[in-house]
């Protein structure tokens, strides 16, 4: 018995660092994103999950990659193809992306297949209309996520930028910020959290951010002991998706700048 419960210690020490509380979660996903208190998921087959009361709970239609925040619940399908969620229906909206992302304060943010960045302001996210105007932003990047600070994109150098005075009339923001770091993706929290993965599949957390230093100070290797293909967090959950498409979810705190509306 008692070897047992020693080995099952060695396992689940393997997946989690020191300090961190983690949880399998059951399930395989491609792809997942928790924000505004809600986590949404996708298979690699295109089927969307909802996270509700500890259990998954399949949600119609068939997508590549979803997003939820402020902005609601977005995705979009293997087409590039973008929907909204409308009363509970997939309302297709005028635009192609490949990645999107909901977290800013009501304005969405995403990437194309040919690596240009695109935003909507709160005027079109809220409207309910499938008629919308993206704003095109200068650069190139492969991922872009937005939070409670501002946006954070990463390109296909694994080059790390920060897009300043990014506002929910404004979603285009005015100049770009290299931050020093290499990830391949990075996801940024409601609260303004920033977390992302090294090309080689390590978690990192930006430190140091603050309303007058947005972009931080420096990344912190959370040691975690597996590679890791997505992450995302919200509400004090970090979110991990292994290569193999498990599901762990962590107990870290943020920035705690939620108190800003």
């Amino acid at each position: 018995g008692t070897r047992l419960l020693s080995l099952c210690l060695i396992l689940l020490g393997a997946s989690a660092a020191k300090g961190q509380t983690c949880t399998d979660i059951p399930g395989k996903l491609q792809q997942l994103d928790a924000g505004a208190g809600e986590v949404y998921g996708v298979t690699t087959s295109g089927s969307i999950y909802k996270w509700q009361r500890n259990v998954w709970v399949q949600v119609p239609g068939e997508m590549a990659h979803v997003s939820v925040g402020p902005a609601g619940v977005w995705a979009t399908n293997k087409r590039s193809l973008v929907y909204k969620l409308q009363d509970n229906d997939w309302m297709r909206v005028s635009g192609l992306l490949k990645q999107i992302d909901a977290g800013g304060n009501k304005y969405l943010a995403g990437v194309n297949t040919e690596e240009v960045v695109y935003c909507l302001n709160r005027y079109d996210t809220i409207s309910g209309s499938p008629y919308t105007h993206f704003t095109t932003i200068p650069g190139r990047l492969v991922y872009y996520s937005c939070g409670r600070l501002g946006c954070w994109g990463v390109n296909n150098a694994s080059d790390i930028y920060f897009r300043y005075n990014v506002k929910p009339t404004a979603c285009e923001g005015s100049q770009w910020w290299r931050v020093e770091g290499s990830l391949a993706m990075l996801e940024v929290g409601t609260d303004g959290s920033v977390f992302g993965l090294s090309p080689d599949g390590k978690v990192y957390k930006r430190e140091g951010i603050t309303y007058k230093k947005p972009t931080g100070t420096s990344w912190v290797n959370l040691n975690f002991l597996l590679q890791v293909k997505h992450v995302t967090y919200d509400a004090g959950a970090l979110w991990l998706l292994s290569l193999e498409g498990d599901i762990l979810k962590c107990e870290i705190p943020g920035t705690g700048l939620s108190d800003l509306v």
